[in-house]
């Protein structure tokens, strides 16, 4: 797990308020399609099983058919690798300073964005479909007002407690900067949450 001390430029009095990670149920999506394109091509061996004996007992068509297999189980192999990877390196991290957005994209490509508390805007929780609603997951999406229009906290536990309690401290920062007369942005509005029908 991640600590404060590895977290980008930190500021004194800064400290992490929460850390989050995907929910547990979102690699079993990619776990389904992983063994589904693992069956297909025993499915299509069983099919047509006499004619796959006879090729693969011929000089050219045995090595090449196993080769073409053997490339195919890579693949999957690498794809679910590449899925996974995805899954488990995207955070975000919320301090009492700012909101630190780190997606995976990819084996070789990172982003890493960051927001000040003051400039966000709406904080909207969506969960939609009756598997997310069922495991109490989804998203959470932070409308700012700089550059980056918004933060998406993709597939996340609990999504309307933790729009909650990124409302409430972004109301404390607020106030506390109100406290030292520093000017910020307005509250935060509160977005229905989207839930299915």
């Amino acid at each position: 797990m991640m600590h404060l001390e590895q977290l980008p430029n930190q500021r004194t009095n800064e400290r992490m308020v929460l850390f989050i990670r995907r929910h547990w149920i979102a690699p079993f999506q990619i776990f389904g399609i992983f063994i589904i394109l693992l069956l297909l091509p025993v499915a299509i061996g069983y099919l047509f099983y006499d004619n796959f004996v006879i090729w693969m007992q011929q000089d050219v068509f045995g090595p090449l058919i196993s080769l073409i297999v053997i490339m195919y189980f890579l693949c999957v192999w690498l794809f679910s690798f590449i899925e996974f990877t995805d899954y488990y390196l995207d955070t975000w991290i919320v301090t009492t300073e700012r909101i630190i957005n780190i997606e995976q994209k990819g084996l070789f490509n990172r982003t890493a964005s960051e927001l000040q508390l003051e400039a966000v805007q709406d904080v909207t929780s969506d969960v939609e479909g009756v598997f997310r609603t069922i495991f109490d997951y989804g998203d959470v999406i932070i409308q700012t007002a700089g550059e980056l229009k918004h933060f998406h906290f993709k597939e996340i536990p609990h999504p309307e407690d933790i729009k909650e309690r990124i409302i409430h401290i972004v109301d404390q920062d607020r106030e506390q900067k109100e406290l030292q007369g520093i000017r910020t942005t307005p509250k935060p509005r509160l977005v229905k949450t989207k839930t299915p029908e």
